[in-house]
């Protein structure tokens, strides 16, 4: 990994008896995009606001730059762009007008502010509308017009927060480019999104979070590597015999069986002949199964498979 931009270290926060992230510590290297990724509830939304500096963290540090977030807020914040899922646009003004009024509030004006806005609307590949007002626009250009305020001051960390959210598929594949475009010409953007196809595209790295911790930290392909041959979730009767897990693990193309509530998870060397294995196992037992479900090696499988949740669509 390269020199890291951002460090995070033992991060907590508490929202009265509710601890919402337990010890969090991560690094996101220069020129990386990062994804940042968890089920409702994992806490990213509220990691995301302390490294932002929306949110003071109860305990933990956070270093930007080689700068200390606590100690250097506005110098840091300058470095950082923030694009939330909810939109803050003024409706009736054009893309123009928007990105106009964001630069002057981030202190640009006069032909330097005219110029970068110019340079954002080719980014965001919005050049041709720039003056339609955005009543006229799709969700997905109002999306790509929420990130352009975000780049109009050049920030050097970019944190987009579920961009593609809603967005039909052509402004969907737009982003993607743009994000790609901005990574390029070294940009480094940390990503949270809800659809694993995504991450897999444009991350370098991906951290899971669970339950306000930090349960998996790899590239995309290490991560599905980890998976092995796949994994199949075998629902079984109450009477299936005590020792199936064992008798199912015992099978040369599985890697291990555990059982609990009535589930037998499967982890597969080879997916194929594991599931032929499997089946035989419970015939010769005349186990009556419930359910079957087989994940396939890709990230949704290894995310389900470390959390025990699906992400919501």
């Amino acid at each position: 990994m390269s020199e890291p931009i951002l460090v995070a270290e033992g991060m907590e926060k508490w929202f009265g008896d509710v601890h919402a992230v337990k010890g969090m510590s991560l690094q996101v290297a220069k020129g990386e995009v990062f994804g940042l990724l968890g089920p409702n509830g994992a806490g990213k939304t509220t990691m995301i606001s302390m490294m932002t500096a929306l949110l003071e963290p109860s305990a933990g540090t956070i270093t930007v730059d080689g700068l200390d977030l606590a100690k250097h807020t506005q110098e840091v914040k300058a470095k950082m762009g923030l694009v939330p899922q909810e939109m803050a646009l003024y409706m009736t003004l054009s893309a123009r007008q928007n990105l106009m009024f964001f630069g002057r509030i981030y202190g640009m004006k006069g032909k330097a502010l005219r110029d970068r806005v110019d340079e954002v609307l080719e980014v965001i590949g919005l050049t041709e509308k720039a003056d339609a007002p955005l009543t006229s626009y799709s969700g997905g250009m109002k999306r790509r017009v929420n990130i352009g305020a975000g780049l109009l001051h050049k920030p050097q960390v970019l944190f987009l927060d579920e961009p593609t959210v809603g967005v039909d598929p052509q402004s969907r594949n737009a982003i993607f480019e743009s994000v790609e475009s901005l990574n390029r010409d070294g940009m480094t953007v940390i990503y949270t999104t809800h659809y694993m196809e995504e991450a897999q595209r444009l991350c370098h790295r991906v951290a899971i979070m669970d339950d306000g911790k930090l349960i998996a930290l790899e590239t995309p392909t290490g991560l599905i590597r980890s998976l092995g041959g796949g994994v199949v979730l075998l629902g079984v009767s109450e009477g299936a015999p005590e020792d199936l897990a064992d008798r199912i693990g015992g099978i040369e193309a599985v890697k291990s069986a555990t059982r609990s509530d009535g589930q037998v998870k499967v982890e597969a060397h080879k997916l194929q002949p594991a599931l032929m294995g499997v089946l035989d196992v419970t015939n010769q037992l005349d186990v009556r199964v419930t359910s079957l479900e087989i994940l396939e090696p890709n990230l949704e499988s290894v995310f389900l498979h470390l959390t025990g949740k699906k992400l919501r669509r």
